[in-house]
C-alpha cells in the first residue's frame, strides 16, 4: 500500500488529506490500530528519526515524546535514580531500559507532553505498554510490539489508541519536497550523522568534556535536529531536562528552555517531593498542581483556598530564597543549541541552570564575547561548525 488517506489535514476544513509515497513504493509503516491524522504522522516521523539516531549515537535504546512536531522530552534507557522514579510516578511500576527511556523523555516536561505521541527506537515491550497505558497519549510508533505489549496499548482510549508500526531498515530519498502556497520547495534530506567528532573543536580555555557530558551533548544535538527552529536543549543524565523550540530570538530560547530546566529540578526538592496530594488526584491535575506549586504566583493560589482541592492538609510554600537556594545545587548540565549564539547574554542565563558544557556551531560576529563569558565562568564550549535549523 503506498496510501493512506486521513480523516482531514492539520485542521478539520483542509480536506482532502492523505500520506502517500510519490516514487509508488509501499508505505513504510503499518497502522495496528487507532486512526492516527495528519499531525500525528508529523509527529511520529520526526520522533521516530530521533530515537533512531539517538541509539545510533549512543548504543542505547530510545524514546522521545512529541507535541506539535517538537519534541518536550527524549532519553535514552539508563536506569533511573530513586528520586526520578518517584517525581516522574514509576516508583511502583517494572522498568525495563526502553520503559526508563520513556519514563525520563515523558518526565521531563509533564505538561508539555500531556497528549503527547510517543517514539520508541525498539519494539516495545510490556513495561513500556504499561508505562504508557498510564499517560494521557495520542499515539505511538516503534519498529514492532511485542503481542502482550500490543494488546495493553490497544485497549488504551476505548480501543482507538494509535498504533503504528514502522520499518526500521527504510531508507527515505536523499532529496525531499514540500508545497508552501502552492510553490514547491526541494532540498537535500539532512542526513547528517551527529556524532563525537562533532565535539572537537574547543573554544574555550576549559577543554575538560567526561564522557557523560559528551553523551549528554549528542542528545542535546540530535534533539535539536528534529526541534522546530530556534531552538535550544539542555540535557543531563541521559535526558533532556528543557527543550525551548520555535522562537524567534535565541535568548527567548535559551530563558524557555532553561526555565522548563528548573522545574524539572525544583520537582526534586523534598517539599515538592512530599507534597500531601488527595489520593484521587489524577496524574494531569497533579502535574499542573506542582507547576503552579514551584512557580511565584502559589502563595496568591494558596490564598485563594484552592489547595483543598487538591491536597489533605496545606501545604507551606515553596520561598523564591528556598528556590533559589536549591537551584544553585543544580549542576553538570550540558547545553545543546541549533545555531551560534549571538551574544553572551545566553550563557549568563544557561549558567543560572546548572550548565557546564555548551555545544553550538560558532560563527557568529561576537564569538569571542560569547566565549569570553564562558570563561568568566569555567564553562566547556566546542564548536561543531554544524548548523541543525528545522522547519
Amino acid at each position: 500500500m503506498n496510501e493512506l488517506s486521513l480523516k482531514y489535514g492539520c485542521n478539520p476544513n483542509q480536506i482532502p488529506s492523505r500520506i502517500y509515497m510519490e516514487n509508488g513504493e509501499d508505505l513504510p509503516i503499518e497502522v495496528l490500530n487507532g486512526r492516527p491524522g495528519y499531525i500525528n504522522f508529523m509527529d511520529a516521523f520526526n520522533s521516530y528519526q530521533l530515537v533512531k539516531e539517538l541509539k545510533l549515537a549512543t548504543g542505547e535504546v530510545a524514546a522521545a515524546s512529541f507535541k506539535h512536531v517538537s519534541p518536550a522530552g527524549a532519553a535514552i534507557g539508563t536506569p533511573l535514580s530513586d528520586t526520578l522514579k518517584k517525581i516522574y510516578f514509576v516508583d511502583d511500576i517494572e522498568l525495563t531500559p526502553l520503559a526508563c527511556a520513556y519514563a525520563k523523555a515523558r518526565g521531563a516536561d509533564r505538561m508539555s507532553s500531556y497528549g503527547d505521541f510517543i517514539a520508541l527506537s525498539d519494539i516495545c515491550d510490556t513495561a513500556t505498554a504499561n508505562l504508557i497505558k498510564c499517560e494521557v497519549s495520542d499515539g505511538v510508533i516503534a519498529p514492532g510490539y511485542e503481542p502482550q505489549a500490543l494488546e495493553i496499548l490497544k485497549s488504551k482510549r476505548n480501543g482507538t489508541y494509535n498504533i503504528i508500526k514502522i520499518d526500521e531498515n527504510y531508507v527515505p530519498e536523499k532529496v525531499e519536497h514540500k508545497q508552501i502556497y502552492g510553490i514547491t520547495f526541494e532540498q537535500g534530506r539532512n542526513d547528517i550523522e551527529i556524532s563525537e567528532k562533532m565535539l572537537k573543536e574547543f573554544a574555550t580555555e576549559n577543554k575538560n568534556l567526561p564522557k557523560n557530558a559528551v553523551q549528554d551533548l549528542l542528545i542535546s544535538l540530535i534533539t535539536l535536529k528534529y526541534t522546530q527552529s530556534n531552538s535550544v536543549c539542555y540535557v543531563k543524565d541521559g535526558q533532556a531536562i528543557g527543550v525551548g523550540a520555535g522562537q524567534q530570538s535565541r535568548v527567548h530560547c535559551t530563558r524557555l528552555a532553561g526555565n522548563k530546566a528548573d522545574v524539572w529540578y525544583l520537582r526534586q526538592h523534598e517539599k515538592v517531593m512530599n507534597l500531601p496530594f488527595k489520593d484521587d488526584i489524577r496524574r494531569p491535575d497533579r502535574d499542573n498542581t506542582i507547576d503552579v506549586y514551584v512557580s511565584d504566583d502559589y502563595e496568591d493560589v494558596l490564598a485563594d483556598g484552592v489547595w483543598q482541592n487538591f491536597f489533605t492538609t496545606k501545604p507551606q510554600p515553596l520561598t523564591k530564597e528556598e528556590k533559589k537556594e536549591w537551584l544553585k545545587t543544580l549542576s553538570g548540565v550540558s547545553l545543546g543549541s541549533d545555531a551560534f549564539f549571538p551574544f553572551g547574554d545566553n550563557i549568563e542565563r544557561a549558567k543560572r541552570t546548572g550548565v557546564e558544557y555548551i555545544a553550538q556551531p560558532g560563527g557568529s560576529i561576537r564569538d569571542d564575547n560569547v566565549i569570553e563569558t564562558c570563561n568568566k565562568y569555567n564553562i566547556t564550549m566546542v564548536f561543531t561548525g554544524t548548523r541543525l535549523f528545522h522547519h
